[in-house]
């Protein structure tokens, strides 16, 4: 046997797979256990400068083996990421993993099936298939509703917008291209998701192509404004084609008025999109489900499980009420992949409704996360979310020296810290920065910062599932700290 075969099947031996695996998640569980429980000695964040940590992990590499397997490298992993596991973590809007997700997404990666055809990956393109009829049940869409999951919310914008295009702009894009009609512009609020300006820049529309209507006092579409951004798009050439609306914004976690939008959109024929990455799970709970009412009439839909769903980055569902239209989407011709025949027996080869060709398992953690712990689960942990919210403004109202930016409508919480002798303007905002730096520095927590019209506020996604009343006081006091800190 050559010596580079057997390299290789030393580098295969299921024995020695078994053994590292087995080190690998008795170093995972133990960490879990100092991570769910906040363990004073693990920083939320151990903020390093990027130049220690390229020092850290070098780039020249050597050519013959090392010691470096998973006992030597996974504890110097651990201890320089972020701890989402951490109930202290009130960050970005990505969870904490459920465990079992976890190692469901290791299977997807030895697997390794690519989904652009079926027959690359059978299991989980069936998988795919009935997780978005289960998702578009689930928000009411019909039972002719179907869809595509992809690689994140903004490329899932993309997908639905494209496939808007497709249908309303009264031309064929796809085979004409973006100049063969009229200019295209898409109606959003001005506090869409960036995405949907990058989506129009993608788009060939331009910097115009986004026509913005106003916001209320509560961060959410004026239904009312619509007409006249549409009437604004139109009186600068342009025919618009679709309206972007958000079920829990990235800001403040807003829901713009579905019904009303939804109206609007009939009215003078266009694309209703739901950007409800984060929002959509509400519809989990009976109790908040009317928050998102309206969004059944949606021509299509994108939900992030990978927010409030408990599974890894990224899995993105685009979700449309007439299934039809994700077929359309990427219409052409790809012999080498796709076999000429009806679109029903095409609309198994994923890649002809998605941007990615070669497509991770991205439904496979999501299905057996819902099978192990039921949906009743996460409904109830959705719930909780929203609740602590809640009481988490209740407790910032109390306060003298906070101010609340807006009452949450789910898990987003925007506050700034108001001490005496800093009224509104630029010292305050710099101030929420330099606290928010200062505390990412001691790492008790992990919060981040948004811009809104009155300012610069301090925004916590509460998304752990073992966050508490406690630690919400906790950085109250912190946040104090920090401010007396930043004027000794």
């Amino acid at each position: 046997m050559e010596p580079c075969d057997q390299r290789l099947r030393d580098a295969f031996d299921p024995e020695r797979f078994r053994a590292e695996g087995h080190r690998a998640i008795d170093l995972l569980a133990d960490y879990l256990v100092r991570a769910l429980a906040g363990a004073s000695d693990l920083p939320v964040l151990p903020w390093r400068p990027p130049g220690e940590l390229v020092a850290q992990w070098p780039a020249e590499l050597a050519v013959g083996p090392s010691d470096d397997d998973v006992a030597a490298l996974l504890p110097r992993v651990l201890a320089g990421s972020t701890h989402l596991h951490h109930p202290r973590y009130v960050g970005h809007q990505v969870t904490s993993p459920l465990p079992v997700a976890a190692l469901w997404e290791m299977v997807s990666a030895l697997l390794n099936n690519g989904m652009a055809v079926y027959e690359m990956g059978p299991v989980g393109t069936t998988i795919e298939r009935s997780l978005l009829r289960w998702m578009g049940g689930v928000l009411g869409l019909g039972a002719a509703a179907d869809g595509v999951l992809t690689s994140g919310g903004s490329l899932g914008n993309l997908t639905a917008l494209l496939a808007a295009r497709q249908a309303k702009a009264g031309f064929d894009v796809w085979s004409g291209g973006a100049h063969a009609g009229p200019p295209l512009a898409i109606l959003a609020c001005q506090e869409a998701h960036y995405s949907v300006r990058r989506v129009a820049a993608i788009l060939g529309l331009g910097e115009a192509g986004v026509v913005s209507a106003p916001a209320d006092e509560r961060f959410r579409l004026r239904p009312e404004r619509l007409d006249d951004a549409r009437r604004a798009a139109l009186a600068a050439g342009r025919r618009p084609f679709a309206v972007v609306a958000s079920a829990g914004s990235t800001a403040t976690g807003a829901f713009d008025p579905l019904e009303e939008v939804a109206d609007f959109c009939r009215e003078h024929d266009l694309w209703l999109h739901v950007d409800g990455a984060h929002g959509a799970a509400l519809a989990l709970s009976e109790r908040l489900r009317p928050r998102l009412a309206g969004i059944e009439r949606a021509d299509s839909v994108v939900w992030d499980a990978h927010k409030m769903l408990l599974v890894p980055a990224l899995a993105t569902a685009v979700l449309f009420r007439d299934g039809r239209r994700s077929a359309a989407t990427f219409a052409q011709e790809a012999s080498y992949l796709y076999a000429p025949g009806a679109a029903d027996e095409n609309a198994w080869d994923v890649g002809t409704r998605t941007f990615e060709c070669t497509k991770r398992m991205l439904g496979l953690a999501l299905y057996a996360a819902l099978r192990r712990h039921g949906t009743g689960f996460f409904a109830a942990y959705v719930e909780r979310c929203v609740d602590l919210a809640a009481s988490f403004a209740a407790r910032l109202r109390r306060a003298p020296d906070f101010e609340l930016a807006t009452e949450p409508a789910c898990n987003i919480v925007c506050f700034r810290w108001t001490p005496r002798g800093v009224g509104p303007g630029p010292a305050l905002d710099q101030l929420q920065g330099r606290l928010r730096r200062r505390i990412l520095a001691e790492g008790g927590f992990y919060l981040v910062q948004t811009r809104l019209p009155a300012g610069v506020f301090l925004r916590t996604t509460l998304i752990h599932p073992l966050t508490r009343e406690a630690d919400l006081e906790a950085l109250l006091s912190t946040v104090r700290d920090a401010g007396r800190a930043e004027a000794a």
